[in-house]
């Protein structure tokens, strides 16, 4: 549910923006309206985004205690008396932890699999208004249709989450991967029919998106808690790279002369292609949370009940 903001939000900002431009505003509007929204949500986030548990019982900085059983009540269970022993061991660990032997090919499966997976993403993202213009079809037609990929992402990351409430988070992602190439195809040997694209578009953005829904969860689950926010951060900071490359990538297939289906069906394969790579991936059982109404997560055991 917090990942499908992405694609709700770029169809309410653009219809933000396309309300501003009408109204006479310039490009520089844009980039006031995208501050301004920023600089709204900074004092929201403080005051309302509660701090992990598990990182408060780790580290237990001044008034972990108080934090931890306000989140406990606002979860429906019950307080504690006092945090949980914290070992020299456990105190020493580190972030540079995500490259020990134990978790090296985690990261590297899980960034390698995010990179390549975003490159076909970013591919439909970037390169789909160009490709509706090339068809014959006015810009606002195009705007139509980034618009219907958007809704249908946010479809798809929400119906992600439902399935992962039953079924396992790395088998649903690699299907969703698999879907991805064969809609991205679609989409790339679709006739200049509009409407016929706009359901294909929306197609594809269902399972491009669910399929980043899908990996952000498996970081979750991938890492423990002391390293879980750096290797998150390593992972997709250097996954994101492949949102670099793919415009570049297919600017120059299309500068070469290949068609649309042709560009199209090789960007595809890179969500092939992370597909196979995350089938490697090897979640651990004792990294993934515990449901708190049967048992107390790791962090919390050792703590006094209140």
């Amino acid at each position: 549910m917090v990942l499908i903001g992405y694609p709700i939000g770029g169809v309410l900002g653009g219809m933000a923006v396309q309300s501003l431009l009408k109204g006479g505003g310039d490009w520089r509007s844009v980039f006031y309206f995208g501050a301004i929204a920023t600089a709204v949500f900074i004092p929201l986030t403080l005051l309302f985004i509660p701090e992990s548990i598990h990182w408060l019982t780790q580290k237990q900085p001044a008034g972990a205690l108080e934090k931890i059983n306000r989140t406990l009540g606002r979860m429906g269970h019950g307080p504690i008396a006092a945090l949980p022993t914290i070992s020299a061991t456990a105190r020493k660990r580190s972030i540079a932890d995500i490259f020990s032997p134990g978790l090296v090919a985690t990261t590297l499966i899980v960034t390698l699999a995010y990179f390549f997976h975003i490159m076909t993403f970013y591919f439909l993202l970037k390169w789909l208004p160009q490709i509706v213009s090339n068809m014959g079809f006015n810009p606002s037609a195009a705007a139509g249709v980034v618009k219907w990929t958007n809704l249908g992402g946010a479809c798809g990351g929400a119906t992600l989450g439902l399935l992962g409430l039953r079924f396992g988070m790395k088998p649903l992602t690699i299907g969703v991967m698999l879907l991805s190439t064969v809609m991205v195809i679609a989409v790339g040997h679709s006739p200049p029919d509009l409407q016929r694209l706009s359901w294909l578009c929306a197609g594809a953005g269902f399972c491009t998106n669910a399929a980043i829904v899908g990996m952000y969860s498996i970081f979750a689950q991938a890492y423990p808690t002391h390293v879980r926010a750096f290797g998150t951060g390593f992972a997709i900071g250097l996954g994101r790279g492949g949102s670099v490359l793919a415009p570049i990538l297919a600017g120059y297939l299309f500068n070469a002369g290949y068609s649309v289906a042709a560009v199209a069906t090789t960007m595809s394969f890179a969500a092939l292609l992370a597909a196979g790579v995350l089938s490697l991936l090897k979640l651990k059982p004792d990294h993934t949370d515990v449901d708190w109404a049967t048992k107390p997560t790791p962090e919390l055991q050792g703590a006094t009940p209140g």
